[in-house]
């Protein structure tokens, strides 16, 4: 487009077209940023819809200088003086605003627009999801419909002409994005290096456990994890997935203490079973725990294994991460605990809870082994009416004696607590397990989907020549928690998520089906990881692919791409040369150029008909009937071979 064409005035549906389009850009980010921004913004761009419809002028920079002070000390004191993600998007809104305020010409929109495409990818920087993708591809179409029309000065291309254009546009690079996102070289770390968010608002669990904790993460079916076995998967009773071990009870909270929290090279275990192998696929919760089924044999890449065989990642978890683990379910650790170990196993606190701590006594004198004090224990929670529950009533000052002996309605953590507080009361080291029990199985995937509301707590006891033994007094009070999963051990009424407890097989089906596409993009679209790109090259016969070679090959397929689109735009052309009537036409010219009468470029037929008449009266009604049955031929649908053959004639007897 020429300097003229920039400097045109924006018409009217023009302007809307692009407002439009940078309000379905920034929606988004409507609920990310402060309110202020987004009012601010919002205002800003429906005053300059406004000012148009009226017919006013845009404001001047008198108004706008002041405007860009306030909005940038604003966000300032908004986030402070360190530049992150939300800072620096609310900062790019609030510039795009003021952009928007003083849009004049078509080259004011253009910046607009380029504007608009930058802000598209700054919704990648929180979202990476399908819904998110399909969202921005409709979003960039709009985009790049509205900057065909606006170098579109004759307005040739009006509404739907202008989208099919920046449709075609787009799917034209559609195999250069395939190429850069295949063998362009892959980084670590986040996305353009800006810090990530914090935790707020994500479910997970964390380092500690009270009364209702583990109960209103069940409430959220968000998925945790994704497990893909290298065999038929374990039987659901099998399937407790270790997260945050709980050493220290303080009358009411678990908290994990400092025994468990460092890794060491001393942790050894028997195996009774063979290993079962499996790939998880974690979702981010921004803290340290990374889960595998009761025991893990070996730390992943990037993980460390702790003395109470927690596996901890080097650093939070704040993006999705793949690892493969194997797992024994049969085994024995911690014969040999240290001492300190198993005095900080039986810490309690001094005159909380008297009657458990008197319930403890009774079972102690009445047993002669740790074992058989497990055993009474567990007795306790069958032989009384105790309940599992979502909905458990609120406990006092002591709530172990409040849920032992009146409510005896709770939740896994309720009864894991409970359980850990009578043993240590009667003289046996016990500590709390907190992590995920069960999964479903997606068989339109062939693997194992982890909620959060698989969330789960249970206990281990050490008993003398045995080590650490699990025990769940939830399967005492609830054997379908572990065998069928949490949607089967409760009433109807309780408040599941309907994902959890689906109710018709078609919504099962439904729910399973987006889950099974969406692990499909996770693993394949932003799983695709330095390693997976590296496999792949060398797995199509590239060896040792550095980034040097990424760059030679990418180049390479690049130029090829681009060459076939050459070929394919040569081959849309070719047939204007092949075909009869053209070549007829173009006979005819050259004849009435050898007379003095040269077509110009881009003069049209009928024009060029007129001026050959009027520069060639004596030829003029057979040069008017040449042009009129070329133009009938070639744009008026006219029968082509009958019209070509008879326009072949009349240009060779011309």
């Amino acid at each position: 487009m020429n300097t003229r064409g920039h400097a045109a005035l924006l018409k009217g549906r023009e302007l809307y077209s692009v407002l439009g389009a940078l309000v379905a850009v920034l929606a988004p980010h409507a609920q990310r940023m402060p309110l202020w921004v987004s009012g601010a913004v919002g205002a800003m761009i429906f005053w300059r819809g406004w000012l148009t419809w009226r017919l006013r002028a845009a404001p001047g920079k008198w108004l706008l200088i002041p405007l860009t002070v306030l909005g940038t000390a604003g966000v300032v004191l908004s986030y402070g003086p360190r530049l992150g993600r939300d800072a620096a998007v609310a900062l790019l809104a609030i510039m795009l605003g003021l952009k928007v305020l003083e849009i004049k010409t078509v080259r004011d929109a253009t910046v607009a627009v380029c504007l608009g495409f930058f802000l598209i990818i700054t919704n990648f920087l929180y979202s990476q999801t399908i819904a998110t993708g399909l969202y921005m591809v409709a979003v960039m179409a709009w985009l790049t419909s509205t900057l065909v029309a606006l170098q579109d000065r004759a307005g040739t291309l009006i509404g739907g002409q202008a989208l099919r254009t920046a449709l075609t546009l787009l799917l034209q690079a559609v195999p250069l994005a395939i190429a850069l996102f295949l063998l362009f070289p892959r980084v670590q770390g986040p996305l353009f290096g800006f810090p990530q968010a914090t935790s707020t608002g994500v479910s997970g669990l964390s380092d500690s456990m009270s009364p209702g904790s583990l109960s209103r993460l069940s409430l959220s079916d968000e998925v945790a994890f994704r497990v893909r076995f290298a065999s038929p998967a374990p039987p659901p009773q099998s399937l407790y997935w270790r997260g945050p071990v709980l050493w220290d009870f303080d009358g009411r909270t678990w908290t994990i203490g400092d025994v468990g929290s460092t890794a060491t090279g001393g942790v050894h275990h028997e195996a009774n079973t063979p290993p079962v192998r499996y790939t998880v696929t974690l979702e981010p919760h921004y803290m340290h725990w990374v889960f595998a089924i009761d025991l893990p044999t070996h730390a992943p890449p990037n993980t460390v294994l702790t003395s109470d065989y927690e596996l901890l990642s080097t650093r939070p978890v704040r993006n999705r991460i793949r690892y493969d683990v194997s797992s024994h379910l049969s085994y024995s650790y911690g014969a040999n605990e240290q001492a300190s170990v198993l005095l900080r196993a039986l810490r309690l606190p001094r005159g909380d809870n008297p009657k458990a701590v008197e319930l403890a006594r009774q079972i102690r004198q009445q047993s002669s082994t740790d074992l058989e004090i497990v055993r009474h224990g567990l007795d306790v929670f069958r032989s009384k009416p105790f309940f599992y529950t979502l909905v458990p009533p609120e406990l006092g000052q002591n709530p172990v004696d409040e849920f032992l002996f009146e409510t005896r309605r709770g939740f896994c953590e309720h009864y894991a607590s409970s359980f850990v507080f009578l043993m240590r009361a009667a003289g046996v080291p016990a500590r709390v397990v907190t992590g995920y029990q069960g999964g479903e199985m997606n068989p339109l995937g062939e693997y194992l989907i982890v909620r959060q509301s698989d969330a789960h707590a249970w206990a281990e006891v050490w008993v003398k020549g045995e080590g650490w033994v699990r025990v769940d007094p939830t399967a005492a009070v609830s054997p379908a928690r572990v065998q069928s999963g949490i949607a089967a051990a409760l009433p109807a009424g309780e408040p599941l998520p309907s994902s959890v407890r689906a109710r018709w097989e078609l919504v099962s089906r439904i729910h399973l089906g987006f889950d099974a596409v969406a692990n499909f993009w996770n693993q394949w679209v932003l799983g695709y990881t330095p390693e997976r790109q590296a496999k792949l090259l060398t797995d199509t016969g590239f060896r040792a692919p550095t980034w040097q070679r990424l760059t030679v090959l990418l180049m390479s397929v690049v130029g090829a791409v681009l060459l076939l689109l050459a070929l394919l735009v040569l081959r849309q052309l070719l047939p204007a040369r092949r075909d009869p009537a053209a070549r007829s036409w173009r006979s005819f010219c050259r004849k009435l150029g050898k007379r003095g009468t040269r077509i110009r470029p881009g003069e049209g037929p009928r024009d060029f008909a007129w001026r050959a008449a009027a520069e060639q009266p004596a030829l003029g009604a057979t040069i008017s009937a040449i042009a009129e049955l070329y133009i009938a031929v070639r744009y008026a649908g006219q029968d082509p071979t009958l019209g070509a053959r008879r326009l072949r004639q009349l240009v060779n007897s011309f």
